[in-house]
């Protein structure tokens, strides 16, 4: 098992939480993921990350799969301009490459926020730290062990 898959079925576990962590052939995007569990795309979690330029750290924005993050809404959140967290930003910051970021289970804490649309479905999927692995949980529990905002910043 992955150190990446390890820190998030831990971080799950520490939660009292034991949700099955499938393996798909591919889950780099929020259609790849969703016809891999078979579940509408705004059922994934994306987790985007963001540099937040005044305080030089990630910021985190949990967006349902058919949404996009408004930039503006987004840094208005964040009460801070917000730039792009390259690859190596993203890896250090959080322990996950691009296409596999976790919401959870993250090397150092992040501010996060969460989609509404995120909130309308009993069960979403998100990514358990690979490109290859997702687990399903409830929004409510997302929440929880995110410390997450719900908050509107995606595009209308």
């Amino acid at each position: 098992m992955s150190k990446s898959l390890t820190r998030v079925r831990a971080a799950l576990d520490s939660a009292g939480l034991r949700p099955q962590i499938l393996e798909v052939a591919s889950a780099r995007t929020a259609a790849e993921a969703a016809a891999a569990v078979g579940c509408d795309i705004d059922q994934i979690a994306k987790s985007i990350v963001f540099w937040a330029e005044t305080s030089d750290c990630a910021v985190l924005y949990l967006t349902a799969g058919g949404n996009r993050v408004c930039p503006d809404r987004a840094a208005a959140l964040a009460c801070e301009p917000l730039g792009k967290a390259d690859a190596a930003r993203v890896r250090a910051t959080t322990g996950f490459a691009i296409g596999g970021v976790s919401p959870l289970g993250h090397l150092t804490p992040i501010r996060s926020w969460i989609d509404p649309r995120l909130t309308g479905f009993a069960t979403v999927w998100a990514a358990a730290g690979t490109p290859r692995h997702l687990f399903a949980i409830a929004p409510d529990d997302l929440i929880r062990l995110t410390g997450a905002q719900t908050a509107p910043f995606c595009t209308d």
